[in-house]
């Protein structure tokens, strides 16, 4: 019955909070706030809240990391993209462990920013504000309503 329970809260504010990130994108003159990304960090918020990969720190800091690494390669190491791909995702990877802040659903920003050519305002929107809409809501779900301790 846990099972259950668990796989419908983590549904329902998976949908709740990409919602908002949707609307957000695509009904206001905001920017961007929507990452492929941002659907796998769903899996861990709200349904393995209590993992180190989830909490708000590694949330943030694995996007921001990876889409910066990302970008970096994509502006200045002047190989082709079957090259540049895998040394970035590798970097990004690297850096998150290094780090601690090891966010697994990050580790394909460097993909999404590579192939989709993205510039430095990527890092604000969607990575740094769309992290931090994820935060609150992932806080306000699991400490305030569900009262967990994560």
């Amino acid at each position: 019955m846990r099972n259950i329970k668990q796989s419908l809260i983590a549904a329902l504010f998976s949908m709740i909070t990409i919602s908002v990130l949707t609307i957000l994108t695509y009904k206001t003159e905001y920017g961007v706030f929507l990452i492929a990304s941002f659907g796998s960090s769903m899996v861990l918020i709200f349904g393995y809240p209590e993992s180190p990969f989830a909490q708000p720190k590694n949330i943030f800091f694995g996007h921001l990391i990876t889409s910066l690494v990302g970008i970096i390669f994509l502006n200045f190491v002047p190989l082709p993209l079957y090259i540049i791909i895998p040394l970035a995702v590798g970097f990004g990877v690297g850096l998150m462990i290094l780090f601690n802040v090891t966010h697994p659903p990050a580790g394909g920003n460097p993909i999404i920013v590579i192939i989709g050519s993205v510039s430095y305002d990527y890092l604000f929107t969607p990575v740094m504000f769309g992290s931090i809409i994820i935060i609150i809501f992932g806080l306000i779900i699991n400490r305030i309503i569900l009262k967990k301790n994560t």
